[in-house]
């Protein structure tokens, strides 16, 4: 039977199944529930329970990535309860905002940014931007991965800054429900409640490749009116930030220009407004500034080196 090799504790106690079964069982019950159930749920509960009992070092992994497990249940559980049964959608107020703040002359025409690129956008930008947006995910989540390699209270720092910013972004939705670009160029500024999510601009990605990459990624979003803040660019801001924190040189480099591909993608597919990109620059700031005050004005920072020893 296999131990722990740090503790010699048994992997396979009936206290260690009890709780991951009531876990995993609860789990599908409460999305059966709220959502109703999805294979992605399967998924979940498989990497998790293989990671725990594969070895000790699995388990210690995988704990440490339940941060982001949580994270997760929480965005899909948002299907549940969409923002705009809550308050009014936001349609021609940002636009008409970008437009007065951003808007591009096009010969006798006003557009927004969005607008200029969807009638000037090129295949080469189309493909170079596809691969810049497929990374808004990897790239944090590498990242992390490598943090717990290196350093597991920077680790900790990282994925719990990554879940605040998630947390002041998921606030900001249900307090200002937004469409985001592409909903304006395609419905006009009426409101459709239960709007299937939509590629964009990403659409000519997949065209190019005849594959359905975005196509298959937006019909899971849990929220179509949610443009503001863009969390996507939020994302790259956090890493970078770290990045710099751990000295990690010529990487550093690599994450700047992810961070900038994301950022003009964001607008050019017309998924996000500037002014979305913009508040979601606003918000990584405010969650990094937000947890480096809790850290050194709290007892969290005891508590997480604490943690860290345990996935140590």
């Amino acid at each position: 039977m296999p131990l722990n090799s740090t503790s010699g504790k048994s992997l396979y106690t009936v206290q260690d199944f009890l709780i991951t079964s009531a876990l995993s069982l609860a789990y599908f019950a409460l999305s059966y529930l709220m959502i109703g159930f999805k294979s992605d749920q399967v998924v979940l509960v498989l990497i998790f329970n293989v990671c725990y009992y594969a070895s000790a070092y699995t388990r210690k992994f995988i704990l440490g990535f339940s941060i982001f497990i949580v994270y997760w249940i929480i965005f899909d559980y948002m299907k549940a309860f969409p923002n705009y049964r809550f308050h009014d959608v936001s349609t021609s107020e940002l636009y008409n905002l970008e437009k007065s703040f951003f808007g591009i002359k096009d010969q006798a025409l006003l557009l927004t940014p969005n607008e200029y690129f969807k009638a000037h956008h090129h295949v080469l930008i189309d493909v170079v931007s596809g691969f810049f947006y497929l990374m808004w995910i990897p790239v944090p989540l590498g990242f992390a991965a490598f943090l717990f390699f290196k350093d597991r209270t920077e680790f900790l720092y990282f994925s719990l800054t990554f879940v605040l910013v998630n947390l002041i972004g998921f606030v900001i939705y249900y307090l200002y429900p937004a469409a985001p670009p592409w909903y304006i160029q395609q419905h006009g500024y009426e409101f459709i409640a239960n709007t299937a999510g939509n590629t964009g601009g990403l659409a000519r990605f997949d065209a190019y490749f005849d594959v359905p990459v975005f196509a298959s990624i937006y019909s899971k979003s849990s929220n179509v009116f949610a443009a503001m803040p863009s969390l996507h660019s939020s994302y790259p801001v956090i890493v970078v930030y770290y990045g710099i924190r751990n000295r990690l040189g010529k990487l550093n480099v690599f994450f700047a220009v992810v961070m900038l591909g994301i950022w003009f993608t964001a607008i050019y597919t017309s998924h996000h407004y500037l002014l979305d990109v913009l508040a979601g620059i606003c918000c990584a700031i405010s969650s990094i500034y937000l947890f480096n005050y809790l850290v050194a004005h709290t007892g969290l920072k005891r508590v997480l080196e604490k943690y860290a020893k345990v996935i140590a």
